[in-house]
């Protein structure tokens, strides 16, 4: 009894281990696009750039703030020498310790840390663009990727269900020729012949189909999966005319693209570089100022420690004679400053209000803004040069998808057309009117036409989906 216990225990684990083991296999569009945009390595490295940018950013603004300074030095000496105390030349062994704070701010140098500061703002929100234009260009690809593998998944079918048709009518023929009543002798080998073509059909379309998955793996940057398999998506019928016109994309595209949004922020971000190139001609303005103090082993002070009465080596006369003048001489003595003292009592300050002009530095600020200016012209080019392969694109994709919902509709006519035809065919063939060439010719008129219609269909939302990526609605 304990043993069928751990048995089914056993069983009901198994049987969770091999649901989840399926469950993880199958793969939804979402997940494609959170692996894809988590592993393509331009995605990250975009990523990257934008970081750098806000760094730069934050560094610009920052820059506005004063610089400090500290600085704190120890010098071992030996012989003649210069005591930093009093300035005067000793002849000993001495230590000397210095010590500063200073700052400075500038005050003004012809606007260029303000426009560096613009300059750096831009560069960084064309950075997040381009952050955004490569998860957007990522997102777009597995979109189209993954709705040409169920374009392939949906032809396999069509193209297994047409195997099994060829198989019946062989199987069919096969009893017919048993029995004599087949009206030619080639239509049992007719039959086999379809069949075999069939065959080929399904084979072309499971490499169509692994080829498709296979690609959408090296997309999301993992290991390829053979038996992954991927959830369909709501059908939707095609809903006609797209709604607006190629102009209409584009000028939307121009307000809404990533892309666009940062080759303008490049171009503007250029702009203020030669603001701030130029500004750099000016004079710069600042202010300084500082704080020091040091020791020295050398340093002395005298101590009082009495007073005598001595000689003056002058004299007086007096009617007695001559006699000596005395006075009285303090007594001092030499004792060192302590370290604590003299860090004090040498404490100084000073405040400086200084003007740089520049007047000549080798052109070599001159230069940076003839280079600034190139700079800007050449993001001026990217940014023409983007708007127009965008029109490009736009057109493109929208005669594309135009292309494919007209087909879509002469398809669909063509297989109504051919399914009556291919019934009326098989209605003849089960009589003995026709001969298996008729019908087969009948049956491939229709395969090929269901085939065509299916591809047209995902063609068709295919180029609406890049249409909708160009207008920044992309949407799964």
């Amino acid at each position: 009894m304990r043993f069928n216990k751990y048995l089914l225990t056993l069983l009901f684990f198994a049987c969770n281990i091999l649901a989840y083991a399926q469950q993880s296999n199958t793969l939804s569009l979402q997940q494609c696009l959170d692996i894809a945009i988590k592993n393509n390595l331009n995605v990250k490295q975009t990523g990257l750039i934008m970081d750098q940018d806000r760094i730069s950013f934050n560094q610009a603004k920052e820059n506005l703030l004063p610089s400090i300074t500290g600085n704190a030095s120890r010098q071992l000496s030996k012989g003649r020498g210069i005591n930093p105390v009093t300035n005067t030349y000793v002849n000993q062994s001495l230590t000397s310790d210095n010590y500063s704070l200073g700052a400075s701010l500038t005050l003004f140098n012809g606007l260029a840390l303000q426009n560096a500061i613009k300059q750096t703002s831009l560069a960084y929100q064309a950075g997040k663009m381009d952050f955004q234009s490569a998860k957007d260009l990522v997102t777009v690809n597995i979109i189209t990727n993954y709705l040409s593998i169920l374009d392939a998944e949906e032809i396999l079918v069509v193209s297994k269900n047409q195997l099994a048709a060829a198989q019946e009518n062989v199987n069919r023929s096969e009893v017919l020729e048993s029995n004599g009543a087949n009206k030619v002798a080639s239509d049992l080998t007719d039959f086999k012949g379809a069949y075999a073509g069939s065959q080929v059909n399904v084979v072309l379309a499971q490499n169509s189909l692994d080829a498709t998955k296979l690609s959408l793996f090296q997309l999301m940057n993992i290991p390829y999966n053979q038996n992954a398999e991927f959830q369909p998506l709501n059908a939707q019928d095609l809903v006609g005319q797209y709604g607006v016109s190629p102009d209409q994309v584009y000028e939307t595209a121009l307000q809404q693209l990533a892309i666009v949004k940062s080759a303008t922020l490049k171009r503007e971000s250029a702009e203020k570089g030669v603001k701030v190139a130029q500004g750099l001609l000016f004079p710069t303005l600042a202010i300084n100022g500082g704080i020091s103090t040091n020791y020295s082993s050398a340093g002395q002070r005298s101590v009082f420690i009495d007073s005598t009465v001595v000689p003056t080596g002058a004299f007086i006369n007096t009617p007695s004679g001559k006699q000596s003048v005395y006075a009285n001489q303090a007594n001092y003595s030499s004792q060192n400053i302590s370290y604590m003292d003299q860090f004090k009592n040498n404490y100084g300050t000073a405040v400086t209000l200084g003007l740089n002009i520049p007047i000549f530095t080798n052109l070599i600020k001159r230069n940076n803004v003839a280079l600034a200016k190139i700079n800007l012209l050449s993001y001026k080019n990217i940014e023409e040069n983007t708007k127009i392969q965008l029109r490009q694109s736009v057109e493109q994709a929208y005669y594309n998808m135009m292309a494919a919902y007209n087909r879509y509709q002469a398809l669909d006519a063509q297989v109504k057309a051919y399914t009556e035809s291919y019934r009326i065919f098989k209605i003849r063939l089960d009589a003995g009117v026709i001969n298996s060439t008729d019908f087969i010719i009948a049956k491939n008129n229709l395969d090929a036409a269901n085939l065509n219609l299916i591809s047209a269909r995902y063609d068709y939302f295919i180029y609406s989906k890049i249409l909708d990526y160009y207008q920044g609605k992309l949407s799964l």
